[in-house]
């Protein structure tokens, strides 16, 4: 049996409460092991925690990893198909997460994903040459045969971000609260203007650590203010797992 199979098939049957978001809402549900970021039942302690969490520690497609010394290769043209709409914004103990219903879809090598939910992570959890962003936000889609891809954008200190206000004004504060936007959401509008992007094959962020990801993160980052990235970070002052190794893995860029 293949390592990737393999690892998929012990964490089957767990929902990743953050980076899948195809369980549970609330991402400490009542039966799972308790994980963290920091101290007791973080990172390091994954693997352990639970059988089912064992790709955390035994893993050789984890994410998030180091964005560099990528191949240039001619990766292909994203077909987005987002669509607006209203959607649940979700504090799920982990991260603000916001949940879509016909959220649209996203085409990559000829396979189709529905876009299912998105959310956030600060500091950013990939780094470029070592270095961390702001935070970063992740786009999950999920294909028909269970598979996932995911866009990673970047935020940079700047301007006040548009499309982040009306999640940011209701976001709640306490772990497992929900609240629907009222305005309609263009998730498309925090996309870079360029298409410039990493792809590699990895894994879930989060427990279980599913290595079932087809990575896609655009190089440029977008902007938010000061105190739109602090109003996040309030809330979660550290939410990212620190990188693993590539291994044997291949890291592409856009060429151009």
């Amino acid at each position: 049996m293949e390592r990737r199979t393999f690892l998929r098939g012990i964490a089957a049957t767990v929902a990743c409460p953050v980076c899948a978001g195809i369980g549970s809402s609330v991402a400490q549900a009542a039966d799972a092991p308790h994980w963290s970021y920091e101290g007791h039942g973080g990172p390091g302690d994954w693997g352990s925690l639970d059988p089912a969490y064992g790709a955390c520690s035994i893993g050789k497609e984890q994410s998030p990893v180091d964005l560099n010394g990528a191949i240039p290769a001619m990766v292909g043209d994203l077909d987005i198909r987002w669509r607006a709409t209203t959607m649940e914004v979700v504090n799920n103990g982990h991260t603000i997460q916001c949940n879509i219903a016909n959220g649209g879809s996203l085409v990559v090598d000829g396979t189709e994903y529905q876009l299912v939910q998105f959310h956030f992570h600060h500091p950013s959890e990939h780094t470029v040459s070592g270095m961390t962003r702001e935070m970063e936000v992740h786009f999950v889609h999920k294909s028909a045969a269970g598979q996932l891809a995911v866009i990673g954008v970047f935020f940079q200190p700047g301007a006040a971000n548009a499309t982040l206000a009306p999640i940011w004004s209701v976001m709640p504060a306490k772990a497992g609260d929900k609240v629907t936007t009222a305005d309609v959401i263009n998730p498309a509008a925090f996309l870079p203007a360029r298409e410039v992007t990493w792809r590699y094959a990895g894994s879930l962020t989060t427990p279980p650590c599913s290595e079932i990801v087809s990575w896609i993160v655009y190089q440029d980052a977008i902007e938010a203010s000061p105190e739109q990235l602090k109003a996040f970070a309030t809330l979660f002052p550290m939410n990212a797992r620190p990188v693993q190794s590539l291994n044997r893995r291949k890291l592409l860029v856009d060429y151009f």
